[in-house]
């Protein structure tokens, strides 16, 4: 089983900054492509950015400039750097991640979310 959990979400001012974590525990498996999705009530669910195996990235026009994403394969872990927080950032933030154990066994794992609030 492999398991994705993030942190370091939490309440923050309009013009601030949050990072978020996203870390991949469990064993015999390795990760292609990591994401970062969103989602606030009513809403459907959003892609932020993804990032591949060699480090190429993609960010929703809504994010691009403010936020990025980068991962450190050495600790299985995704990051997303959020800058310029704007009230409409407002969400449940989840990691996702294609899995990969051999060449014919491949899914994709979701974290439970981290919540984003951005208020004055």
């Amino acid at each position: 089983q492999v398991q994705l959990v993030e942190s370091g979400g939490g309440l923050v001012q309009p013009g601030g900054s949050l990072r978020l974590s996203c870390a991949a525990s469990g064993s015999s498996f390795s990760i292609n492509n990591m994401r970062w999705y969103r989602q606030s009530p009513g809403q459907q669910r959003e892609l932020v950015a993804g990032i591949t195996s060699g480090g190429s990235t993609n960010y929703a026009d809504s994010v691009k400039g403010r936020f990025t994403i980068s991962r450190d394969n050495a600790k299985n872990t995704v990051y997303l750097q959020m800058n310029s927080l704007k009230p409409e950032d407002t969400a449940v933030y989840y990691c996702n991640a294609d899995i990969v154990r051999t060449w014919n066994n491949h899914f994709v794992a979701w974290g439970q979310g981290t919540q984003v609030t951005v208020s004055s």
